[in-house]
């Protein structure tokens, strides 16, 4: 269990830091732009409680507002995408449900199962984001592009993230 916590809360720094650090000035033509920091919760394992993942998508959103003077709007993204991620979890449970220690990534629970978790998780966050951004449906279509793009990038970022720095345990799940 401590084992456990420590190994989020390295994530935590880790990708709070790539995200200031580099991520924040690696835009793709002003469209597209990548938000790894929300990976430390969408790889958060599935036992953690409701009230504590809502609290840490308000650390995370808070710690990158700091940094990126946004005045709440990544708080806000992160608590929405925190708040709908129970019921993503629950609309994708496999037949024979979870196990104790499942943490959503691709080695664990199969391409299936996660490239639908993190592309709709990612796709709610960046909408809430992009149009607290704008704060406005003048010119949708430019901030629809921008949040297509966006999650794309994010989501290739995640995937090479995995495929680097998270060891290889398959489950049966394919």
């Amino acid at each position: 269990m401590i084992k456990l916590r420590l190994t989020n809360l390295f994530q935590f720094v880790l990708l709070i830091a790539v995200q200031v650090l580099m991520a924040r000035n690696l835009p793709i033509f002003d469209v597209a732009f990548c938000y790894v920091y929300i990976g430390f919760l969408l790889f958060l394992p599935i036992q953690v409680s409701v009230v504590a993942q809502l609290l840490l998508g308000f650390v995370t959103g808070l710690t990158v507002d700091v940094f990126y003077d946004t005045l709440g709007i990544h708080t806000a993204a992160c608590v929405f995408l925190m708040y709908l991620r129970p019921y993503i979890i629950r609309l994708l449970t496999p037949r024979d449900g979870y196990d104790a220690n499942d943490a959503p990534n691709v080695f664990r629970m199969g391409y299936y199962w996660f490239l639908p978790y993190a592309l709709l998780l990612i796709f709610l966050h960046h909408t809430a984001l992009f149009f607290l951004e704008v704060f406005s449906f003048y010119m949708w279509w430019m901030t629809a592009v921008r949040i297509l793009c966006s999650v794309l990038y994010t989501f290739l970022v995640l995937m090479i993230v995995q495929y680097l720095f998270f060891p290889v345990k398959r489950s049966g799940r394919k």
